[in-house]
């Protein structure tokens, strides 16, 4: 039996990436996944016809997770699509990084909003659905970065550390009517974004990491497969670190 059969997920910022990952591993395993990202572009169509083509059922929806009304009005339209919602991995992020003097107010807001102010925003609304089941796994894409800071990252830090803090409140909060809620903090990751990095970067990184390389979005999307699925039907309010021992 796949560990995620018949289950519903919805997965943000997912046309590419780490979502991406997420979202076919769910698929493989059996898991219907409702997907957001800011616009349905080409990649998005894509992601789509790749999930449907694991025998699942699967639709992407632009969405713009920073905003409390769009992301109300898209998860009714999931629930009428789906009828359930087990699973929310809130993953929608965005990074503007620069030195704390350099910082402009629209760089920490964009920030804030996409990435911190998502969480709330889709919690809140899946948030009835799962009340109405007594059931449901909630999962944060936290970072390192919010465990332990980073310099140049204040503002990606903050809105890191900030999912960290509501993951283990929406955990006590929640718990009684059986919905679990948890965060993961990611390493160092080879995703597109950190691709780009010069060669040299990628490597001094990999020689400060234990396992001596950088993580895949893969190794992130198999914990959110244990944290979606019963197998963690015990851990709640717990904040995994996914990244080959660089921050213990």
């Amino acid at each position: 039996m796949k560990l995620l059969e018949g289950k519903t997920a919805i997965v943000t910022g997912a046309a590419r990436g780490i979502g991406k990952a997420i979202a076919i591993r769910f698929a493989q395993e059996g898991c219907n996944v409702a997907f957001t990202d800011l616009v349905i572009n080409e990649a998005a169509e894509e992601t789509e016809k790749e999930l449907i083509a694991l025998g699942v059922k699967a639709k992407g929806y632009a969405s713009d997770a920073s905003n409390f009304e769009d992301t109300q009005k898209v998860v009714a339209e999931i629930v009428n699509d789906f009828g359930a919602i087990d699973i929310l991995i809130n993953n929608a992020g965005i990074t503007k990084d620069t030195l704390l003097m350099r910082m402009t107010e629209d760089q920490w807001d964009a920030v804030i909003n996409v990435n911190l102010k998502s969480v709330f925003n889709f919690t809140k609304a899946v948030q009835p659905t799962m009340l109405r089941q007594r059931s449901g796994s909630i999962v944060n894409m936290s970072s390192v970065v919010g465990v332990s800071g980073n310099a140049g990252q204040a503002n990606y830090s903050a809105s890191k550390a900030g999912m960290i803090g509501f993951t283990k409140s929406i955990a006590k909060e929640l718990g009684s009517r059986g919905i679990r809620s948890n965060a993961i903090a990611p390493g160092f990751i080879i995703t597109e974004m950190t691709g780009k990095l010069p060669e040299d970067v990628q490597k001094e990184w990999a020689a400060k990491i234990p396992l001596k390389r950088g993580g895949t979005p893969e190794d992130v999307a198999n914990i959110c497969v244990f944290l979606g699925s019963d197998l963690s039907a015990y851990v709640s309010g717990q904040t995994i670190n996914v990244c080959g021992g660089m921050d213990m």
